[in-house]
């Protein structure tokens, strides 16, 4: 018997996907997120925060710590009194609508603690003071 040829095409066409606009649009979310998304500065050391009731949630973009032995530590570098203002000044221009929390310690002096707190306030930067909740 003589074989019938078929009337669909057998032959395979090779379908090639263009991935470049799909890669394009992801690299644009990724440059958009990278651009607008705000790093917290770090204080680089860990105190012993003082006991509270009730505590909200913040989310600052700069952390100042006050430790016991009364060392002011803005982004990983141990600050005197003096040169508070010039720190935060730097980290403000990163991110001009910058907020700050202070992490005093238990054991800090408050005075140095609310030197701080009026230097961020004279500069126009909203702080809050953190503490441990009970």
């Amino acid at each position: 018997m003589a074989r019938r040829a078929s009337r669909v095409n057998t032959e395979e066409e090779e379908i090639e996907l263009n991935m470049t606009p799909m890669l394009d649009v992801v690299f644009i979310l990724l440059i958009f997120f990278i651009v607008t998304s705000v790093f917290v500065k770090e204080p680089g050391v860990d105190v012993t925060r003082p006991d509270a009731v009730t505590t909200d949630r913040e989310r600052p973009s700069i952390l100042i710590a006050v430790t016991a032995a009364d060392e002011v530590w803005i982004n990983r570098r141990v600050y005197d009194i003096n040169g508070v203002r010039g720190a935060v000044e730097q980290l403000i221009e990163e991110n001009p609508r910058a907020e700050a929390m202070i992490q005093g310690d238990a054991a800090a002096s408050s005075g140095l603690v609310f030197e701080v707190q009026e230097i961020l306030g004279d500069m126009g930067v909203p702080v809050n003071i953190s503490t441990r909740n009970n």
